[in-house]
């Protein structure tokens, strides 16, 4: 068996691997401490606990269809700088995942129950967006980081105001997730044209209005 087909099977195995630990296990482990530390809460209702932990379920999936983007980019990248570029931002985006899942846990709920839904489109859509190009993927990892902040700045308006520990997490990931987008850019990526761009946000509106929920 030839070295090139090693490396294949390893990536379909590795690709796997990271479907269950990511969106079936929930286990991430974060290499950087929970942002949320120190920060308590004011008084919660139930009702406002059960709004703050639809909105972390939708940025924990958020974070899952990420790591399947960046999976599938790092799958099909050409050159090595942008192959390593994408393993470096998919570990980044795995301490969000293991702070959001902490949150959801801390607020009595759950990861969505449709998160290997969501890992199986973002893995595709990824590594197509990988083959086409790495201009082309590095803009979509733009584009796609873009749309987040505005997500998630949108979600620092809708938390409760007592919820000071959600608060804390959504606002590191937003400096995250700009700094991702400026290096997607500053390494070459390319403007999408504004059908894709609006494509992206449909799809975006669907899966929020559904991890909200189930």
């Amino acid at each position: 068996m030839s070295n090139r087909r090693y490396d294949a099977l390893d990536n379909i195995f590795a690709g796997l691997d990271e479907m269950l630990r990511t969106s079936v296990a929930a286990r991430a482990v974060a290499s950087r401490d929970n942002p949320a530390e120190g920060h308590e809460d004011q008084s919660l209702t139930d009702a406002e606990r059960r709004h703050a932990a639809g909105l972390m379920r939708v940025n924990h999936a958020g974070e899952v269809m990420a790591q399947a983007l960046y999976r599938g980019q790092g799958l099909t990248a050409r050159l090595e700088s942008v192959r390593e570029s994408m393993e470096d931002a998919a570990r980044e985006e795995e301490d969000h995942l293991a702070w959001c899942e902490a949150r959801l846990a801390e607020l009595g709920s759950t990861p969505s129950a449709l998160n290997p839904l969501w890992y199986a489109g973002a893995l595709a859509m990824g590594a197509a967006a990988g083959a086409i190009g790495d201009r082309w993927s590095l803009g979509f990892v733009a584009e796609t980081e873009d749309q987040v902040v505005r997500h998630l700045e949108s979600h620092m308006g809708r938390l409760p105001r007592g919820d000071r520990r959600s608060r804390a997490i959504v606002a590191a990931m937003r400096d995250d997730e700009a700094r991702h987008a400026d290096h997607a850019r500053e390494a070459g990526g390319a403007d999408l044209p504004g059908p894709v761009r609006g494509a992206m946000s449909v799809l975006s509106k669907i899966m929020t209005r559904a991890a909200y929920r189930i």
